[in-house]
């Protein structure tokens, strides 16, 4: 189970700038620096629907305990310039105790940041970067947020200079750069309490030697899909989830696998389905506009029974909605949006590392149970970029079931099995042969529209989903065993809450986290005890309508009336809503 940080151990940096001014760059770098020198970190970007240029922000949290989401404020907003900062300014809360730190040409400070009551400073970034030989405004300003958060200059440095000297910048030339901009967050520090008062304690760099990683949230999807075994992809590209599959296509070289860029996403989901029949586990990577293209062929693989990961990175909606921002809101087409009767599994990662033990889950669960199985993560968690252990092997014991010997005549794909799942054949099995196509059948594969084959098969599809033994990664559940206040959620939005909850715990609070993993199937008899001794309830999702909510409403009975808190994207859960309900409980 992922352990999250609280406020207290952290320190958080924005840094905005219109297009090309590095804003995305320099926080890569600061979150790559803080995880040499022995931190944790996470970074998200904002950015607008334009295709390149435009606004861009990296906000970074840094601590010494893993982070897997934002909190409430930021604690230093260095602009490179404020060329459209209004366009994303709610996004980055700033308060009394922080520090906004404009580039000296930048101009005015904007009205909603001045309202804030952060401390408005300058600093001479272009002008510093005129008189170094290669240096850019943002590497200055890298090095005044790294001498401003406490991290080494030594760090900062050597991060630095791995990415630049193969852009033809000497290291002399980086490392004067980096010097620069530390020398001026270091007299900011000496002049201004409440910058200095932002450092974060020596201990926070106790271990620096230990292995991490930093990886995007897809990349992380990514190489779970490896280890689960897929060797076939195929997409159509789509923000925010293309990027997962060109992590996954040079790897694919090493495992012998397969990746296609279709021509629409209808054509990839096809793909998909038909390398799964041939025996070769295989996903199909999109958002919610492509997802709504793949489902009626997605509803082919669960009548078929073909194996197939549906990942799908969320992002606002409806129709075109917001590309770049992040939202829970693919919820209930993900749940619901095939037709017919077609039983199938929803699985959704909790944090940026648990996108790998997911995605791994995901194509152990479609390959054991022949289904599709969709894989709900959201923008957020996709393209954040975060500092991690090395992540340990998930093992699954992953089989396609096939059938011994098959001979013709006596073959039964859709043979009604006490588990519900047959033996599968691949094409030119000898004695294999079958009909799979999206008409109903009996039991070797023949269309029928019989009553007595309709109700076995479709009791048949889904019966193998309820009484499959899912283990304990329904959910990951935390708290007190005692505790009357609960909590449930799922997705991006666990970070927030289960900060939330520590916090309040802190306080003396009793409070249990049900965070759910496992979407579909329901699991009502888990829940039910989950929630035991549970009399005040609170609902957190990223949604204008309380998708999550009806759906447990739905498929549960509750144990006491829920509180809602909800709201859209593209603005986070942050965790003082949180706190603010559960203090009003106390």
């Amino acid at each position: 189970m992922t352990q999250f940080t609280t406020a207290a151990d952290t320190v958080s940096v924005a840094i905005t700038g219109s297009g090309g001014a590095g804003a995305i760059t320099a926080g890569s770098l600061l979150l790559e620096a803080a995880g040499r020198a022995g931190w944790y970190g996470l970074m998200t970007r904002t950015v607008g629907p334009q295709i390149r240029g435009g606004e861009a922000a990296a906000l970074v949290r840094l601590s010494r305990s893993p982070v897997a989401g934002h909190g409430d404020r930021f604690d230093v907003l260095i602009a490179l310039d404020w060329r459209n900062v209004e366009r994303f300014v709610a996004e980055i809360p700033l308060g009394p105790q922080s520090v906004a730190l404009a580039c000296e040409e930048a101009g005015e400070v904007p009205e909603r940041i001045a309202a804030s009551g952060a401390l408005s400073l300058t600093a001479p970034f272009t002008k510093l970067a005129e008189d170094i030989r290669g240096a850019r405004p943002n590497i200055i300003a890298l090095g005044t947020a790294a001498a401003l958060v406490g991290l080494p200059e030594q760090a900062m440095i050597e991060t630095v200079a791995a990415t630049l000297t193969d852009k033809g910048v000497s290291l002399d030339d980086t490392a004067q750069a980096i010097r620069a901009g530390f020398d001026i967050g270091l007299q900011l520090a000496g002049t201004h309490g409440a910058v200095a008062a932002l450092k974060l304690p020596e201990d926070a760099r106790a271990n620096p030697s230990a292995e991490r990683w930093m990886i995007t949230g897809n990349q992380a999807a990514g190489l779970g899909a490896l280890r689960g075994g897929i060797r076939f992809a195929a997409l159509y590209p789509i923000t925010p989830a293309t990027d997962m599959l060109e992590w996954i296509a040079p790897r694919f070289n090493a495992v012998g696998g397969v990746l296609c860029q279709a021509e629409d996403e209808i054509a990839a989901v096809n793909m998909a389905i038909g390398a799964s029949y041939g025996g070769v586990p295989s996903l199909t990577a999109t958002s919610g506009p492509g997802l709504a293209l793949k489902l009626e062929s997605i509803g082919l693989s669960v009548a078929a029974e073909v194996p197939l990961v549906i990942f799908n990175v969320m992002r606002g909606g409806p129709s075109t909605g917001i590309p770049t921002k992040s939202e829970q809101t693919d919820l209930n087409v993900a749940l619901y949006g095939l037709h017919g009767e077609a039983p199938h599994v929803v699985v959704a990662p909790l944090s940026v590392d648990d996108c790998i033990f997911t995605t791994q889950w995901a194509v152990h669960l479609a390959e054991s149970l022949q289904t599709a199985t969709f894989v709900l993560s959201d923008q957020f968690l996709g393209q954040a970029k975060a500092v991690i252990e090395s992540p340990t092997e998930a093992h699954f014991a992953t089989v396609r079931l096939k059938p011994t010997e098959p001979k013709a005549g006596v073959y039964k794909r859709y043979a009604l099995t006490a588990s519900g799942v047959s033996p599968m054949s691949v094409p030119g099995m000898p004695g294999g042969q079958y009909t799979a196509d999206g008409l109903e059948h009996n039991e070797r594969g023949t269309p029928s529209s019989q009553a007595n084959d309709h109700h076995a098969q479709l009791d048949k599809r889904n019966n193998k989903l309820e009484t499959f033994a899912y283990g304990d990664a329904w959910a990951e559940i935390d708290g007190d065993a005692d505790a009357e206040i609960g909590l449930i959620t799922w997705g991006s939005t666990t970070a927030p809450v289960r900060e939330a909850m520590a916090r309040a715990r802190a306080n003396g609070q009793k409070i249990r986290l049900v965070a759910l993993r496992l979407l579909s199937p329901a699991r009502p008899v888990q829940l039910a005890e989950a929630l035991k001794g549970i009399k005040r309830l609170m609902v957190v999702e990223q949604s204008h309508s309380g998708q999550f909510l009806g759906y447990l409403r739905a498929h549960y009975d509750l144990p006491a009336p829920a509180h809602s808190l909800r709201h859209p994207g593209p603005l986070a859960i942050r965790p003082a809503e949180v706190c603010d309900v559960l203090s009003s409980w106390s």
